[in-house]
């Protein structure tokens, strides 16, 4: 049993949990998920690799609730466990491959949609840790679904803020921001001692990463994206995780879940992704019922 320490609501929607899992704590790498059941009956569900600390033993995981397997998580409490904390899973990111050498020379920016900033913060403080500079953008509906906005101000820098509301930050769509970076970023280019972006990294919601994908293209930064909301499974028996890149089939579980950008058919990932809508809202809305009787 892996037990929740610390909980804490960080949306009325998201919820970030410390779990003990001293093993997975001290395997973990950025870019990786793991695998949860909230109770012996539950569903397997898959979540990316928040944060991990070896010398407390404890990994952290933000869930937000989008069905009835997501619910019953959040409705968890500090000094509940978890049936199955398993992991880490998955290939971590690319850059960890890299001597610290050469991570201290680079300029990275990375673009964060909604829940999508979690799986960033890893990757970030890592970079920060190796002396790399990295800059975030980080993007939301509205000022109340901004997540770890303070945790990414120590380990970047520069943060840039938007929401489609203008209630926190600009108003406007992270492609916005990413693109004026990357025109600047481009007319300094031969400016002596400009430190060009090596790399840009794009994790959040489908839409997101494809229109970040088409507006970064005419600059020929190299992209990654994360595909971590298709898969369900987590082992690659399942399928669901099917996706096309550079005209082969891969699995987003056992093959990723990062991905060069431009290779990704994002029509393709995103009709996967509506496959168990129905039966997702149907689930749920069984969960809520069972919630409310308890």
């Amino acid at each position: 049993m892996y037990k929740i320490l610390v909980k804490r609501d960080l949306t009325p929607i998201i919820t970030l949990m410390e779990v003990e899992a001293p093993r997975m704590a001290k395997a973990a790498k950025p870019g990786q998920f793991l695998i949860v059941r909230a109770h012996d009956k539950g569903e397997r569900i898959p979540l990316t690799i928040c944060d991990y600390d070896a010398k407390k033993g404890t990994v952290t995981i933000v869930t937000q609730v989008v069905g009835a397997s997501s619910r019953q998580i959040c409705h968890l409490n500090e000094g509940d466990s978890f049936t199955d904390f398993v992991g880490p899973l998955g290939l971590p990111s690319e850059f960890i491959h890299l001597s610290d050498e050469a991570v201290s020379k680079m300029r990275f920016l990375f673009i964060a949609g909604g829940l999508g900033t979690a799986p960033v913060y890893p990757q970030v403080k890592y970079l920060h840790s190796k002396g790399a500079s990295v800059d975030v953008i980080i993007g939301a509906k509205t000022k109340d679904l901004i997540i770890f906005e303070n945790e990414m101000r120590a380990v970047c820098d520069n943060l840039y803020i938007c929401t489609d509301d203008g209630t926190a930050g600009r108003k406007g769509l992270v492609t916005e921001i990413m693109k004026e970076l990357l025109e600047e970023d481009k007319a300094k280019s031969s400016v002596p001692g400009h430190k060009k972006y090596d790399h840009a990294v794009a994790i959040g919601p489908m839409i997101m990463m494809k229109f970040v994908t088409i507006a970064a293209k005419p600059f020929e930064i190299p992209l990654i994206v994360s595909l971590n909301t298709l898969m369900v499974d987590g082992t690659g028996m399942c399928g669901a995780c099917r996706v096309t890149v550079g005209g082969k089939v891969k699995f987003a579980c056992v093959e990723g879940p990062e991905f060069d950008a431009y290779s990704v058919d994002f029509e393709e990932a995103m009709r996967r992704q509506t496959m168990y809508k129905s039966i997702e809202i149907e689930a749920d809305h069984k969960c809520n019922i069972g919630l409310d009787k308890k």
